[in-house]
């Protein structure tokens, strides 16, 4: 049997992107969730623009320098890399895959990009999830 392939139409690009891959749910729910927690709690608004991320760094690290152990922001830091991932996934059509319960984001070009673990690295004074997003979007390359 032989299968041809065809051009994507414009109703498969709206399908795709009103349905999301189950890979999404959770890391989508824990960026809602840190969206919600930061409005409610802290009176911070995310947009999910790749401008917000700048506060998101911002506030990792005030909360690294008052040295709260990691044990009590983990769920925090998920919930912030998740908010990263779900940045870069709005603006470069990329997608959540999951293996092994680890979230990833893969972007069009094929590259395998992990905003989880990026947040747990600001938290430890070593990464940036503004760099993150930048370099997942390509707006470092304009």
């Amino acid at each position: 049997m032989t299968v041809q392939a065809t051009a994507p139409t414009t109703a498969d690009a709206t399908t795709r992107q009103t349905s999301r891959p189950a890979a999404a749910a959770r890391p989508v729910r824990w960026a809602a969730d840190a969206v919600s927690a930061l409005r409610e709690g802290a009176r911070v608004r995310l947009d999910y623009s790749a401008q917000s991320l700048w506060r998101v760094d911002r506030l990792i690290e005030e909360i690294r320098r008052e040295g709260a152990p990691f044990a009590a922001v983990e769920t925090v830091l998920r919930g912030l890399g998740a908010y990263a991932g779900e940045v870069v996934v709005r603006q470069t059509g990329a997608e959540w895959w999951t293996s092994a319960g680890e979230h990833w984001v893969r972007t069009p070009d094929g590259r395998l990009w992990d905003p989880v673990d990026e947040a747990r690295r600001c938290f430890a004074g070593d990464g940036s999830l503004r760099l993150l997003c930048r370099d997942a979007t390509g707006a470092g390359r304009r």
